[in-house]
């Protein structure tokens, strides 16, 4: 799937919400991406920390064409291409590498590198990223860090997703940030529900996380 820069972040700032997924074998691909899109999420995040990834997102996106399928924890310029070929709409870091973003960039796939300093962001910043993942968010300062960098460059248009210890209980005070783009998240797509194939859970917990979204972002919250 081919994607501009434009329109995946047109879909993450509608879903505001992004499962990080780690799939130790590609069986539960299809039933997870399912049961996310009956819960209303047509966005997901793929790590390459398994060798199951590939084979995974290849899955999830040749069989649901309607599901923006990330590829996650891209670490050399070999993987962005597999994540590529595969079927990924988009790539994803947890750090920032000069090398592997160019190649991004060179291949046509949109990009989200990982940055928690000002020094990370202005570098990233240099080459031309739009859209910055805060990891490991919680760890590197929480929402008071992601606030004071949002003041000092909110004005240049960079927005963030934060990722790393967002969970249910502090989700929308990351959305109160008025540069986060969306917030990626573990709790609702656990191991333990992925290694069960409880996707009863994963739509219930899902909804619960949309609703929290949505109720946010009308002023309801």
């Amino acid at each position: 799937m081919s994607c501009s820069l434009e329109t995946v972040t047109t879909r993450l700032q509608q879903n505001r919400l992004v499962p990080v997924v780690v799939l130790p074998d590609p069986g539960p691909a299809l039933g997870l991406a399912e049961a996310l899109l009956r819960a209303g999420l047509n966005v997901i995040e793929v790590t390459f920390r398994t060798a199951a990834a590939e084979a995974s997102i290849r899955a999830i996106a040749q069989r649901f064409p309607e599901m923006l399928v990330g590829a996650g924890t891209l670490l050399t310029p070999e993987q962005v291409d597999r994540a590529q070929q595969a079927g990924s709409a988009f790539g994803v870091a947890p750090g920032f590498s000069p090398r592997v973003v160019a190649h991004a960039q060179k291949i046509g796939m949109p990009f989200v590198p990982g940055i928690a300093t000002p020094t990370e962001l202005e570098a990233a910043m240099e080459l031309g990223c739009k859209v910055l993942k805060f990891f490991p968010a919680q760890a590197a300062g929480g929402v008071p860090m992601l606030k004071g960098m949002s003041a000092a460059y909110g004005h240049t248009g960079i927005r963030f997703m934060p990722t790393g210890g967002v969970s249910q209980g502090n989700l929308t005070s990351w959305l109160d940030v008025p540069e986060v783009i969306a917030v990626g998240g573990t709790w609702f797509v656990e191991k333990k529900l992925l290694q069960t194939e409880n996707w009863v859970e994963v739509e219930r917990l899902t909804r619960e996380a949309l609703d929290l979204v949505r109720a946010h972002d009308t002023g309801i919250a």
